[in-house]
């Protein structure tokens, strides 16, 4: 990772609890709030060791999904874990993923071992999707090592089927795989969910170097070395067979053929308008990856033709999360990534079929660099219809702690509104207690978890407890969100552009798995109105059939069945 001088973050304490944003002096109305003790998320993420870590792999956390694993409307919560090189856990002591069920009160219950998805191991990233079409939300979840497809039973229950479907990862060259984030895609758009697979490095402590060996310094703290000099891994494409089962075709769909490696967060998303998905990757010390699908079962990577592979000065990052959304209103997707502290983090404009422009300065995202990003997300925090920008921060080192020169390990989120205009203005500080919480953050996911129509945020932090910041809003804006449900497309509809008409603006978003930093956002598609009264909602479903619902009431949740009225 880039190493570059940043200086300290804004404390808590000198935080100013104005509620004034940067526009005249003008409340925001808008504040994330913590609750995720009192909604009962009270277990400990595990990841590598406290103080002082020995190899690459303990510092890149885990992520996290909203997701409605039962289809009752209401999301629940998935919080992947990790666990310790040096501990011996004794018997039922060991960290596990965990999965909460929404009680619709504002709390979850936790009910992992019900649900038989306990794991113990090196977890990374999670994404959602029906892969086999069942009408029930199933989930990947990557490993440093193989990776798990749970497969949704639809009892509340889930049964790991990762060796029996074809998509175990393990080892190659004698070094296990360092899996990270991941999506499901209907690429070749033939009904059935594919699965892309990111791989950050190859990895084996016994060869691994360590920080005495290098030595590997941070400024001047011995650290875990890494990611150049270690094997770096290649991404993973596996295309779902309709049977149940997937075959690796990494080698011939053209996913080897690149020259970034070191991949961490994954975004999959019609990019050039061509009614096919693309799939973006961020990449750590080098080019970020940029997919071209070629309509033909291939892909290209053009990330350095397209203008999304480097910095605005032609440098690579250190790439972590990242997060598409049309933030201008222009009709197409553009993308924000997370970077190493000391950079910035990069905004790419999508300037015509798939062409970037890096409008990071331009747009006002340039002046904050003493952060140190992984989750990313476009998200309407304020429901006013333009999609506003959420980063969440923390050191990747232990070993830097709290010194008065750095950041620090434990870090604030940034937030910047969109201000309609092309440019976005910095409001963390007016956007409440969660987001200034300083905490070790890494996987991030977006979703409105009481569906009140203000969206919420939930991270997975690094030994330490996860955050549930449940937005709270004064504003009074209209909402519409709509729950896709495919029929001759994949049954997720993953992959379907929903437009959203109304008070004479055309809005558009795409059903997505994966993205953010190793996590899934709510699978529902979520539009701010501002104070717009109806809208019109129009889906292209990968199956290229075409949905049109005219005139709706605004401030509800919307079921649309591909190729019927809403249902």
């Amino acid at each position: 990772m880039h190493r570059r001088n940043f200086i300290r973050s804004l404390s808590r304490s000198a935080a100013v609890f104005s509620c004034a944003d940067l526009l005249g002096g003008l409340p925001l109305g808008v504040e994330f709030v913590n609750v995720a003790k009192d909604s009962g998320l009270r277990a400990q993420t595990i990841y590598g060791s406290l103080a002082r870590n020995k190899f690459l792999i303990e510092t890149t956390g885990c992520g996290a999904a909203f997701f409605d694993f039962d289809h009752d409307g209401w999301l629940d919560i998935f919080l992947v874990n990790g666990t310790r090189f040096e501990t011996t856990w004794p018997a039922g002591a060991a960290p596990v993923s965990r999965l909460y069920k929404n009680n619709r009160d504002g709390t979850f219950t936790d009910v992992t071992i019900p649900a038989g998805i306990a794991r113990t191991g090196w977890g990374s990233g999670c994404c959602v999707g029906d892969y086999n079409n069942d009408g029930l939300d199933d989930l990947f979840v990557t490993y440093w090592g193989d990776c798990s497809l749970w497969k949704n039973l639809g009892n509340g229950k889930f049964a790991d089927v990762a060796a029996s479907a074809g998509v175990t990862t393990r080892t190659i060259s004698g070094l296990k795989r360092h899996n990270t984030g991941c999506a499901f895609l209907d690429y070749d758009r033939d009904g059935h969910l594919d699965l892309f697979i990111a791989n950050y490095i190859d990895f084996d402590p016994k060869t691994a170097p360590l920080p005495e060996s290098g030595p590997c310094k941070y400024k001047g703290i011995l650290v875990a070395c890494g990611p150049p000099g270690l094997q770096g891994g290649r991404n993973i494409l596996f295309h779902n067979e309709g049977n149940g089962k997937f075959t690796d075709v990494s080698g011939s769909s053209g996913i080897l053929k690149t020259p970034g490696t070191y991949g961490l967060g994954v975004v999959a998303a019609d990019l050039d308008n061509d009614g096919w998905p693309d799939i973006y990757v961020a990449n750590d010390s080098t080019s970020s990856t940029l997919y071209r699908n070629n309509h033909d079962g291939t892909f290209t990577d053009i990330a350095i033709e397209a203008g999304a592979a480097y910095s605005a000065d032609g440098k690579p990052q250190a790439g972590m999360g990242v997060a598409v959304a049309d933030y201008d209103g222009d009709g197409r997707l553009d993308i924000v990534k997370t970077n190493f502290a000391g950079d910035t983090t990069s905004l790419y404009r999508n300037v015509d079929k798939g062409i970037f422009d890096d409008q990071t300065f331009q747009a006002g995202l340039g002046r904050v660099t003493r952060f140190l990003g992984w989750g990313a997300a476009f998200l309407d925090f304020d429901n006013d219809s333009y999609p506003d920008i959420l980063l969440c921060n923390g050191h990747v080192f232990p070993e830097v702690g709290e010194s008065g020169t750095e950041s620090g390990y434990r870090q604030r989120k940034v937030a910047y509104r969109n201000l309609g205009n092309g440019k976005f203005a910095e409001v963390s500080a007016s956007l409440g207690p969660g987001i200034l919480e300083q905490v070790p953050g890494r996987g991030m996911a977006v979703g409105d978890f009481d569906n009140d129509g203000d969206l919420d945020v939930l991270v997975n932090c690094v030994n330490d407890l996860p955050q549930l910041l449940r937005c709270q809003s004064t504003r009074n804006h209209n909402w519409i969100k709509i729950k896709a449900v495919g029929v001759r497309s994949n049954r997720s509809a993953i992959g379907a552009r929903v437009i959203c008409h109304a008070a004479g603006r055309r809005l558009i978003a795409e059903v997505s798995s994966g993205g953010s930093y190793l996590s899934q956002n709510d699978l529902r598609v979520h539009f701010g109105l501002a104070s717009a009264e109806r809208a019109t909602i129009e889906i292209l479903w990968p199956s290229g059939l075409h949905d049109r619902l005219s005139d709706l009431p605004v401030n509800q949740i919307v079921r649309v069945l591909e190729g019927s009225s809403p249902a």
